[in-house]
């Protein structure tokens, strides 16, 4: 036993046999050194994080949207390790091109760096962030900080100037007058010896005028570049648009005539007067006859029905053909060149479905699916059918040959002038089909816009819009109450959907009769259209709406005497219409940069679950809006002025102009009340003038 004075012995430490490698570590090896210290290379040369950047989607596996000629403002989290100042630039270019054009992004804080751009013209572009550090601008800062401090800076003078020297090596980014300017630089600098005290020196190096250069020209330390990622660059009609849809077979005034195109351009100016930019055919082919559907869908048609515009194909041709009674292609010019003297630009639907007389089903029968009797199975949407239509498949013995002759038929339509696509039902056709056309279709023309009628599941609507589509049909259509409305919009303008899904807030469609319309009258009408045109950037409504057509198929969201299924005559001038109301939001929709965004949208307070209140702002165009909800019933109501917007306290006043009458007044402090009768006018419409800016 060990004693006080004597130690104990030492016990020898027990040990573990070593492991044996395992088979799986014997087939992974570690790396060889030269492949640890290439991955250690590299991690050392991404010094700088650059996180969060926005408009990436998916980690960059699709492109961001944005629109030509309009600001659009990016942004990351940029930082480093360390208290060296740091900076950071934004780099673009159109897809394929050589050459980025570089913009210098500013620090707003927490890290968070941003620029705005703008691209002039509609393609294709890709874009990342570099960030470096800054060791002149880390020098400056540091040695005014000293200096002040009562410290000595002649040792960090000279360092300055070995940091200018270095920005003029001619292997470095210097262009050749900024090394000539840096050479005078120094030459001053040596000249001037001995014969300044250092705070003299040091504004001489440290002059603004030398930082500007010394960004332009000085190496970037440890320069950190984000991956490529690509943007979708639109032109405007895609983002701000009127539709107005119309079946031209019904527009010649007489239910027993055909219309035609020229009946049409009769009715153009009464298109462009309701202040409409987009005016939007259902299928104008010719219609197959083979189970033609009758009136309301009916499966005996009488001798004269006209049948669904959606059974495409006839023994007169498919989808590159038009309706005989429509008229000629000479006729479908004229109507194209008059619709833009007027301002309009004809849409076309791009549906992928065929009635059994299609030439398709005789020329390519392996595009088509056919039951083991040897018939073709017809489309269906349990409990809908379609009996009138067959579906193409898109893969089998369809690939590639369907893929490149439905390209080639939008190709077509552009050789006529179309530039704008609804598509019919498209999250039935494989997303790889969608991805290729358009990408395909942009490249060629970059104006061209696709609309996606896809009323189905969230993720599937957001899937289409990031492969191409550039608009988007929406969940507006059922979205009723102001909390569904908010929390629909505040997702919609969200940062998960802003740079990705554009929608179209039709207010009603050939297929779709709302239920809210069908019990809600003519403020019901008035409602919906405020809602639709002032919330989002693209609205549309289908003829019928302006005189209030809502009579339904009982039980069903559904029109009675749909005009899918027959000609119809529209008496607009009855009473009871709402053309005023849709020539005056279309209008103030020109007038106001502020109506003309979607992303811009906020939310406000009004002490009504029946009163939806809203904004928009751009730049000095400021408009609040309210609107009740509740068809049947008056709400009178506070509501928020939103002064905070200006920087103004709780008490202040600010000029307003009541967009609906043209008059001006002044509201004195934050809250104020409103009453809405849903019979005299449902909505109201401010223009807000923050202090400073003049009333027009």
């Amino acid at each position: 036993m060990a004693t006080k004075n004597t130690p104990a012995k030492p016990r020898k430490p027990k040990t573990s046999p070593r492991p044996r490698a395992s088979s799986k570590t014997r087939q992974n090896p570690l790396p060889a050194p030269a492949e640890s210290e290439a991955h250690l290379l590299h991690l050392a040369r991404q010094r700088l994080a650059i996180e969060g950047i926005s408009h990436q989607i998916d980690g960059g596996r699709f492109a961001a949207k944005a629109i030509a000629t309009q600001p659009e403002q990016f942004a990351a989290d940029i930082f480093c390790d360390g208290h060296d100042l740091i900076d950071a630039a934004f780099l673009s270019r159109p897809l394929g091109a050589d050459n980025f054009t570089e913009q210098p992004m500013i620090c707003i804080g927490n890290d968070r760096w941003q620029v705005q751009t703008v691209f002039n013209t509609p393609g294709d572009y890709e874009f990342t962030v570099v960030a470096w550090r800054d060791l002149y601008a880390t020098w400056r800062h540091e040695i005014a900080t000293k200096h002040a401090a009562g410290q000595p800076i002649a040792l960090e003078l000279e360092e300055g100037r070995h940091l200018i020297a270095a920005a003029a090596d001619p292997n470095g980014r210097a262009s050749a007058d900024d090394a000539a300017l840096i050479a005078l630089l120094l030459q001053e600098d040596a000249a001037a010896g001995d014969n300044r005290d250092d705070a003299t020196r040091m504004a001489f190096l440290a002059a603004d005028s030398v930082a500007a250069l010394m960004r332009r020209a000085a190496p970037r330390t440890d320069l950190t570049r984000a991956p490529l990622l690509r943007l979708q660059v639109d032109r405007p009609a895609a983002a701000f648009s009127a539709w107005y849809e119309m079946f031209p077979r019904s527009q010649s005034g007489d239910p027993a005539r055909h219309g035609t195109f020229d009946d049409v351009i009769a009715r153009l100016p009464y298109v462009r007067d309701l202040g409409f930019d987009v005016l939007y055919f259902p299928p104008i082919h010719p219609i197959g006859r083979t189970n033609r559907k009758g009136r309301n869908n009916s499966l005996t048609p009488a001798p004269d029905d006209p049948g669904s515009p959606y059974a495409i194909g006839a023994k007169e041709g498919g989808h590159d053909a038009l309706h005989p009674e429509l008229g000629t292609f000479d006729d479908f010019h004229r109507l194209i060149q008059a619709a833009r003297d007027h301002g309009l630009e004809i849409a076309l639907d791009f549906a992928i479905q065929c009635a059994p007389d299609h030439p398709w089903i005789k020329d390519h029968p392996e595009w088509f699916d056919w039951r083991p009797d040897g018939s073709l199975k017809h489309a269906e949407n349990p409990p809908k059918k379609y009996e009138d239509i067959v579906n193409v498949h898109f893969y089998r013995d369809a690939l590639p040959d369907l893929w490149l002759a439905l390209r080639d038929i939008v190709l077509f339509w552009m050789d006529h002038g179309i530039r704008i696509f609804r598509v019919d039902n498209p999250h039935t056709k494989p997303f790889p089909f969608w991805e290729w056309l358009i990408a395909d279709l942009r490249r060629r023309n970059p104006g061209v816009i696709f609309l996606a009628e896809a009323f189905t599941r969230p993720k599937v609507m957001k899937r289409l819009a990031k492969i191409g589509f550039a608009q988007s049909y929406s969940y507006f259509t059922w979205r009723n109450e102001k909390q569904e409305i908010t929390d629909y919009l505040t997702e919609l303008t969200g940062p998960d959907s802003r740079h990705v899904m554009r929608p179209n807030f039709f207010v009603n469609t050939p297929d779709i009769n709302p239920r809210f319309l069908q019990t809600s009258g003519r403020p019901g009408f008035r409602t919906r259209l405020i809602l639709a045109a002032t919330l989002g950037g693209n609205y549309g409504i289908y003829n019928g709406y302006e005189v209030c057509e809502a009579t339904p198929i009982p039980g069903k969201e559904e029109y009675l005497d749909s005009e899918k299924y027959q000609l119809r005559v529209w008496d607009m001038d009855q009473p009871g219409h709402i053309k005023d109301d849709i020539a005056l939001i279309n209008r103030l929709r020109q007038q106001h940069p502020a109506l003309q965004q979607f992303t811009n949208l906020t939310f406000y307070r009004a002490d009504s679950d029946q009163v939806l209140a809203y904004g928009k702002q751009s730049g000095d165009d400021m408009i609040l809006i309210h609107v009740n909800l509740d068809p049947h019933r008056t709400q009178h109501f506070s509501f928020d002025v939103p002064l905070w917007e200006f920087g103004l306290p709780d008490d202040a006043s600010v000029e307003v102009r009541d967009l609906l009458h043209g008059n001006h007044f002044t509201w004195h402090g934050k809250i104020q009340w409103l009453t809405l009768d849903p019979q005299t006018r449902p909505y109201a419409i401010w223009q807000i003038f923050a202090p400073g800016v003049p009333r027009p």
